[in-house]
């Protein structure tokens, strides 16, 4: 496995195994109330200490939509990234609660790739999320749609153990 270097990667240019780290991203409280406004999403344990203490919880947890959505953001910002046009799914577990105030960052490997026509190839990532605290908060595995450089063919078909 090896880091990418910063900079744009199209399809052919990636390996199985290649990862990219992005930077850390603080959850704050403000975010998660701009969520649950946005979204309708007012369940207690997002509002308030009080309201997640409640339910058995420290403190006010953050969406774990609005943590997969900054995950989103993280590796659209990140020096090494992948040549994208469309995001095509997630598959994530959401593995422990996120708390305002908290850190995450994400690693992504590249766990699978085929082309997927003239010009296209198909790239899945697996997603780890980390806390400050290196906790496991969230898994799981993304597919996005990749340019190829200009006469690749569409054969490409690889696949990493999925134990890694």
């Amino acid at each position: 496995m090896a880091w990418l270097a910063p900079g744009l990667h199209h399809f052919d240019a990636v390996t199985l195994g290649d990862q990219v780290q992005t930077a850390w991203a603080e959850v704050t409280p403000e975010a998660i109330t701009a969520f649950a406004t946005l979204t309708g999403d007012n369940f207690e344990i997002h509002l308030s200490d009080l309201g997640a203490q409640r339910h058995r919880f420290p403190a006010r947890v953050a969406h774990g939509l609005l943590i997969l959505s900054l995950v989103e953001g993280l590796k659209a910002q990140t020096e090494a990234r992948f040549d994208t046009f469309a995001a095509l799914g997630w598959d994530v577990s959401f593995r422990a609660p996120v708390f305002a105030g908290d850190r995450i960052r994400a690693l992504f490997i590249v766990k699978a790739k085929r082309g997927a026509g003239p010009g296209k190839g198909l790239l899945t990532l697996s997603v780890a999320v980390e806390n400050q605290t290196a906790a496991d908060v969230l898994r799981g595995e993304t597919r996005l749609m990749a340019t190829r450089q200009i006469g690749s063919g569409d054969a490409t078909i690889a696949r990493i153990d999925p134990a890694l």
